[in-house]
Parts: C-alpha cells; sequence; structure tokens
C-alpha cells in the first residue's frame, strides 16, 4: 500500500443554500489524502468549518464616549479665570513646582554673584567665572522649564521673592576658589533634596505625569551635577591656594575648546 499526497487549493469557499439559514462552508485543508492500491483510486479528504450568523459573544468593553463625557470631573470649565486644560493636578503639587522655581532662581543668584566676583580684575580667574556664568544660566533655564510645566498642567505661576547672595566669597584659610567651589557643592546637594521632595509630593498625590517630568528632565542631570563639582572640589583640596589655583582656572577656562 503507497501513500500519495495531491495539492490542491489551500482555501475554498462554498455557499450550503438551502434550508431556513443561509451557512457558509469554507474548506480549509492544504492538501487531499489519498489511498491507493496497484494504482488504485484515490480518495480526497477535507477538513471544513461552518461558520454560522449567530452573533458572537463580546470579550472587551465598549466605550460610550458620550456617556463617559457626562462625569463632573471632565467638565469643561466656563468661568474665564479658571484654567481649562487642568486635569488631576492637586493644589500641592501645583505649590511644590512654584517652590521649586524659587529654588532654581536662588541658586542662580548666587552663581551670579559668584561670576561676577571671580570676574573682578583684582581677582582674574576667568575660568571660574566663565563656569559660574554657566552655571547661573543652566539653573534660571531650569526655573524657566519649570515655569512652562506649570502652564501646560493648568497651574498658576507665583514667584516668591530672591533672597541677596553674598558679594565676597574671600577665606582666609582654603581661598576663595575652594570655597566658591564648596559652597556650589552644597547648593547642587539641596537643589536634589528640593527636587526629590517635588517628587515624593507627585507620588503622594498619585501624579505619575509630574513623577515622569521630574525624573526625565532633573534627576539624572541633578547628580551628574553634583558629581562634576564634587571632582572640583577633590582637585582644589589638592592644589591649595597656591600657584596651582591658576592651573585649574586655566582648565576651566579652555573646557570645551576642542569639542
Amino acid at each position: 500500500m503507497a501513500l500519495s499526497y495531491s495539492k490542491i487549493s489551500p482555501f475554498s469557499l462554498a455557499n450550503d443554500v438551502g434550508g431556513g439559514d443561509a451557512k457558509k462552508k469554507i474548506t480549509f485543508s492544504s492538501s487531499s489524502l489519498g489511498i491507493s492500491k496497484g494504482g488504485g483510486r484515490s480518495r480526497d479528504m477535507r477538513v471544513c468549518a461552518v461558520a454560522s450568523n449567530a452573533p458572537a459573544p463580546l470579550t472587551g468593553v465598549i466605550l460610550e464616549p458620550f456617556q463617559e463625557l457626562k462625569k463632573d470631573y471632565l467638565a469643561v470649565p466656563i468661568a474665564h479665570n479658571v484654567s481649562l486644560a487642568r486635569q488631576n493636578y492637586a493644589d500641592e503639587c501645583e505649590a511644590a513646582i512654584n517652590e521649586q522655581i524659587n529654588v532654581e532662581y536662588n541658586v542662580s543668584y548666587v552663581y551670579h554673584s559668584l561670576f561676577a566676583y571671580f570676574d573682578r580684575d583684582n581677582i582674574a580667574l576667568k575660568g571660574l567665572a566663565k563656569f559660574f556664568k554657566e552655571s547661573s544660566e543652566e539653573e534660571r533655564e531650569h526655573a524657566e522649564k519649570l515655569i512652562k510645566y506649570q502652564n501646560v498642567r493648568g497651574g498658576r505661576v507665583v514667584l516668591h521673592p530672591i533672597t541677596n547672595p553674598p558679594s565676597e566669597f574671600e577665606h582666609s584659610e582654603k581661598g576663595d576658589a575652594l570655597y566658591a567651589m564648596e559652597l556650589a557643592l552644597s547648593l547642587e546637594k539641596l537643589t536634589n533634596e528640593k527636587l526629590l521632595h517635588v517628587h515624593s509630593v507627585a507620588d503622594r498625590n498619585n501624579d505619575p505625569q509630574l513623577a515622569d517630568f521630574i525624573e526625565s528632565e532633573f534627576l539624572y542631570e541633578q547628580v551628574k551635577s553634583i558629581k562634576k563639582i564634587a571632582e572640583y572640589v577633590a582637585q582644589l583640596r589638592l592644589v591649595g591656594k597656591g600657584h596651582g589655583v591658576w592651573h585649574f582656572d586655566q582648565s576651566l577656562l579652555h573646557d570645551g575648546d576642542h569639542a
């Protein structure tokens, strides 16, 4: 006895018309099985599926948007002084963003004072002046980024007073360069603590969008800044107050020249 396979059309569709219900018979075998003995006749064997017109049970949930829009928390405010965009944005989150804006502006103000100090003609550490000017601009950009986010979420920006920074940074024991860089390191760590506080406020108020914003835009960059300034502090401690400060300053001045 020998087995032989003959190819047929992969799919065939036939309509069974008869009786009360119309049914579709789908033939989906890819081959027919022929059994022959001594050159006998082959028989075709096909597998068929009959599809009924009966409705299939639903496995999901159908959204009815116009019914959903009747919920109070989705209503569009009418008052002209109320944000139309605000949604799931707690007052505590709004206040935390305003506080962080103030932190960024305060740190920027201190860095700007350090820039002015090192840019004096009798100090003339141009590398440190450049570094603190760029740092001041970066902190101000952070404040502006927070302001934009506050507006995106429908909050209201409230600017708080900025503390006057010192204008003199001479230190008899450490020298002005090391003292200024240690101050910068402390400010960066303070900023990091404040950012973590904003993140905790977002978690407490179940606001994943605010948490994601702080994580993606601030937290990693903040620890990178802490690492960089910590290295500067370590280097300045090694060189002391003498001639090494000038070489350190030159490295800051020409940082990025060959990038």
